[in-house]
């Protein structure tokens, strides 16, 4: 009877250090989830932007369409840029914030011409630019190059909204007081960017590691752009700041087309990892509207930013003399022409 009773506490004893261990990872993902819900960034500016003109690009959807969706609450005149068709994002728009003045506009990053032809627009039609928002952007496109011999990735991640910015930036300095930002991502810290490699070799083999990179590079380029709008613009009135708005529960990763033939499986990442640890959009868009907000930082430039808050900067932004010389690629890549150039205070 004892050694009976001696097995069945040591049998319970595993038992429950089984249970135990079993238990961490759902322990972990449980502190995981309210980590991640406790840091999230709210912005709690009351600013009022009636008067005031933001122009946000990819517009029409997801993190774009949220930013200009809570700008227009504040009153603000907004412009929405995208390559598809903003009715529905205009309309649901003035539906909730009865704010009418809310402008569409055709802009594909991934057209030079596009770029060129929106933006002499812009500065013909519109008054003043307080606020422009960088927010289009891909996830990966594959390995095709755009008419303008550019790899899509890069040229709409960050050569289009580079060369956009520049031809704004009269406007931008003329409205002074006036900001600059760039939605970047954590994956600028993931890269192998060069100055030659700014524009992707064309016909080099791809592959889901490599377009991974690619796609951290156009997030470092942005950074860097921030970085060097900030520098450039620094005593006319112009901020120039970047941010990371965390893992969003978007549908940039289903419209990647490297991710295409992955579909299902990406599909499944969305529904299970995004859904459970994604922010939503709202979350997502709290640090941008931070940016374009808050008093507090209306001299703060060439930052970078999460959850509205300081963050480091990716290390591919440190060494000034790289960070130049993929300005000065970028600058070639885009056709600048001498007089769109800024110089470097």
């Amino acid at each position: 009877m004892a050694y009976g009773h001696s097995f069945y506490y040591v049998y319970l004893k595993y038992a429950i250090l089984a249970i135990i261990v079993a238990s961490l990872p759902i322990i972990a993902l449980i502190v995981l989830k309210l980590f991640q819900k406790f840091s999230v960034g709210k912005c709690r500016s009351m600013v009022c932007l009636i008067g005031k003109t933001v122009l946000v690009t990819g517009a029409c959807s997801g993190l774009g369409l949220q930013t200009a969706l809570v700008l227009a609450s504040r009153g603000a005149r907004v412009i929405l840029a995208d390559k598809v068709d903003c009715a529905k994002a205009k309309k649901k728009i003035i539906d909730k914030t009865h704010n009418t003045n809310i402008v569409t506009k055709y802009l594909d990053l991934a057209s030079l011409s596009s770029v060129r032809r929106f933006a002499k627009d812009i500065n013909t039609t519109e008054e003043r630019l307080d606020i422009l928002i960088n927010n289009a952007g891909v996830g990966t496109v594959g390995n095709k190059y755009t008419d303008d011999g550019l790899h899509p990735t890069m040229q709409i991640n960050h050569l289009g909204p580079f060369l956009l910015t520049h031809l704004l930036t009269g406007l931008l300095k003329k409205s002074a007081p006036s900001r600059i930002i760039f939605v970047s991502s954590a994956s600028a810290f993931i890269t192998n960017l060069t100055a030659d490699n700014v524009n992707y070799p064309n016909g080099h083999p791809m592959s889901l590691y490599r377009t991974t990179l690619i796609y951290g590079n156009s997030k470092l380029c942005n950074v860097i752009a921030a970085n060097g709008f900030a520098d450039r613009l620094k005593n006319s009135g112009v901020t120039s700041n970047s941010l990371h708005p965390g893992l969003v529960n978007t549908d940039i990763y289903l419209n990647s087309g490297n991710f295409l033939q992955l579909k299902y499986l990406v599909q499944l990442f969305k529904n299970t990892v995004l859904f459970a640890y994604g922010k939503t959009v709202d979350e997502g868009a709290q640090t941008i509207i931070h940016l374009a907000l808050c008093n507090k930082l209306k001299d703060i430039t060439g930052k970078h930013f999460w959850d509205c808050r300081l963050f480091p900067s990716p290390p591919g932004t440190w060494n000034k003399k790289f960070a130049e010389s993929v300005w000065e690629k970028s600058e070639e890549l885009v056709g600048l022409k001498a007089d769109e150039k800024l110089k470097l205070e």
